[in-house]
């Protein structure tokens, strides 16, 4: 009877799914805005048609991810981008960048500041201010040059943290399954001494 129920328990178990998610972001790139589209598994969205459009729908414009997954696009609008692709197989890519940050690298920001420097204001306060005695070409220089080593620290670490969310279900469905083998273990230690 109890191999039986161990039979049925593990036949009607859940099996993990190994699917991946999406790894879609997009973010200032002086005067553009850059994005990049994979899989969590790694493998990224080679060659892939982005659309772009407003938060009304409107289509703004299109791209073309490159051999890395990596896309640029240049706003012609200071309004909220959507961009999309679709991946196949169900999977949907979906980014938005809001409108105050397009307006802002685009030169309408609140603040004023230019392009290449809204590039600059995540960087550490050290390396603002040792950019301050240079000119505008440099400056873009230098953020083309700090955006091309991020992007692989960036890849990693979205790669990691779905990583982290897989084991965590993992982990998750091995205490389920002790649990039930403490239940049968229980039934079975109270069948045994019932017997007695």
């Amino acid at each position: 009877m109890i191999r039986a129920l161990i039979l049925i328990a593990t036949l009607l178990a859940p099996v993990p799914a190994l699917a991946h998610n999406v790894i879609a972001s997009v973010f200032p790139s002086g005067q553009d805005i850059e994005g990049e589209i994979g899989m969590s598994d790694g493998s990224m969205a080679v060659n892939k048609l982005v659309e772009v459009f407003d938060d009304t729908g409107t289509k703004l414009g299109e791209t073309t991810t490159d051999d890395d997954g990596f896309f640029v696009f240049t706003p012609i609008q200071p309004v909220t981008h959507v961009f999309r692709a679709d991946l196949g197989a169900g999977h949907v890519a979906e980014a938005i960048l809001p409108g105050a940050e397009v307006a802002q690298l685009m030169g309408q920001g609140a603040a004023g500041a230019s392009a290449t420097a809204s590039v600059l204001a995540g960087a550490p306060e050290a390396m603002q201010s040792g950019t301050a005695g240079l000119n505008d070409a440099t400056r873009a220089e230098i953020a083309t040059m700090l955006r091309n080593e991020l992007r692989p620290i960036r890849q990693e670490l979205t790669a990691f943290k779905n990583k982290s969310d897989f084991q965590s279900v993992l982990g998750g469905i091995g205490y389920i399954f002790g649990l039930f083998g403490l239940g049968f273990y229980i039934a079975a230690r109270r069948k045994l001494g019932a017997g007695k």
